[in-house]
């Protein structure tokens, strides 16, 4: 069976880096994304291994709404974007693992980053990703809003 690399982080919660483990709840690890150019583009990741919504437990679906509008509102706080667009495939071989894509919609986006076009700021080349440090430190500041927001 090939590695799932989210089932992996999983299994050492307390030695991920900031960005791989933003906040993490009863059911959820949200983590920033990697390959990406945005700033801001998150992923939620169930802590069980499910491929699909209908494999989740009652608890863990129950969690993923309020959990969706924390985040972002969260992204709103920290980056200004104007809403956040959420989208979930787990199709890529390597990343069948659900996870959710919370990605920051800012105001500056014109017509080649709106919608599904904005998967173009995905899998750029290493030299347009966001650095680990600038995810490391975002990371900090949306886990910071993030506990701001628990009841």
């Amino acid at each position: 069976m090939a590695t799932c690399i989210a089932c992996e982080q999983n299994e050492r919660p307390g030695s991920l880096p900031p960005r791989e483990s933003i906040i993490a709840t009863g059911s959820w690890r949200v983590a920033h994304a990697f390959g990406t150019s945005l700033p801001g583009w998150l992923v939620l990741l169930p802590n069980r291994h499910v491929r699909a919504m209908h494999e989740l437990t009652p608890d863990a679906a129950a969690e993923l709404g309020p959990l969706l509008q924390r985040v972002s509102q969260a992204l709103c706080d920290v980056l200004g974007c104007a809403k956040s667009y959420v989208v979930f495939f787990a199709e890529a071989e390597g990343f069948e693992h659900l996870h959710v894509h919370v990605i920051p919609r800012m105001d500056w986006f014109g017509a080649e980053e709106r919608g599904p076009a904005v998967f173009s700021m995905l899998g750029t080349s290493a030299k347009r990703d966001v650095p680990e440090a600038d995810r490391d430190a975002l990371a900090l500041q949306l886990r910071d809003a993030l506990q701001r927001t628990t009841g």
